[in-house]
């Protein structure tokens, strides 16, 4: 049995129903706000559950021998980012859980102070690391799924916003390869107590983002690309109006002003660990938008 935490995001949701296509018994962690509907069809055993509850937790972690952690929300990092992975893993190791995936992201290890859920992802990864469990640590790139609502505004205006530098590289990586990662890390002996920078096959740069759109939609971009000293004065200005949306804009500003991207070498290691080819952005874009 697997639990999947965050069960119903981009990533979380796509594990599931991995899954369920498998025939894996799995339990997704799911609040009763959250659309859960589809995945209670396509088998998956719904737990209804707050993660800033330990007992939830206690209760969602019966009888079962692999986790899955991809719950992440920015406007509460610190109860849940951190707080609710902590407690998680302390449940899990005293239900003597067989294996943990942690999804972290790429450049937790870099120490960016400006941004709350890289701070706590990358206290979860040593707490985890030293906790005594059988573990697999993730650190996707940009998740492709994040862009399908970009892309289906292009899609219908042409319109691209792109703050900061066009130059920045990325690493976009199938949503859908990162889910079968997770599942697949459980079972790989070579997975087992590792850290994986997570990529997709080619390193892009961010304006390489709305030419495949272009492509991919047959129509011409326009492009607004106002730099990032224009967002740092609107995120000082409300700063001054209201702190707690100063710090909430941190990991945004980190990820507009910094290249997260995976070496060749490294995706390569993926490909050969996981026996698998990564999907580039085109392909993936295609598949979920082009008809």
């Amino acid at each position: 049995m697997f639990l999947v935490t965050g069960a119903t995001g981009g990533l979380g949701r796509r594990i599931v129903q991995q899954l369920c296509d498998q025939e894996i018994p799995v339990r997704a962690f799911v609040r009763l706000s959250s659309r859960y509907a589809q995945l209670e069809h396509r088998g998956a055993q719904i737990f209804l559950g707050d993660l800033r509850e330990q007992r939830d937790i206690e209760k969602a972690c019966q009888g079962v021998q692999y986790i899955i952690s991809t719950h992440s929300n920015p406007d509460n990092p610190l109860k849940l980012d951190y707080r609710a992975n902590i407690d998680l893993i302390d449940v899990a190791k005293a239900a003597n859980v067989k294996h943990f995936v942690f999804i972290s992201v790429l450049g937790t290890d870099r120490g960016y102070e400006d941004s709350p859920i890289f701070k706590a992802k990358r206290e979860v990864e040593k707490y985890l690391q030293s906790s005594g469990l059988n573990y697999t640590i993730l650190r996707p790139s940009a998740l492709a799924s994040s862009l399908l609502p970009l892309a289906e505004s292009f899609k219908q205006t042409g319109i691209y916003l792109l703050i900061g530098d066009r130059k920045n590289r990325t690493s976009v990586v199938s949503t859908d390869d990162v889910a079968r990662i997770a599942i697949d890390s459980g079972f790989i002996e070579a997975a087992n107590h590792q850290i994986f920078p997570v990529g997709g096959p080619e390193i892009l740069i961010r304006e390489d983002i709305y030419q495949i759109f272009s492509r991919v939609f047959n129509r011409e971009p326009i492009v607004i690309n106002p730099p990032l000293f224009l967002f740092d004065g609107l995120r000082g200005g409300l700063g001054l109006i209201n702190s707690d949306l100063y710090q909430k804009l941190g990991t945004l500003r980190v990820l507009l002003g910094n290249e997260f991207f995976c070496t060749t070498e490294e995706i390569q290691n993926l490909e050969l660990i996981f026996k698998m080819k990564m999907e580039n952005l085109e392909s993936f874009i295609r598949r979920y938008l082009a008809s």
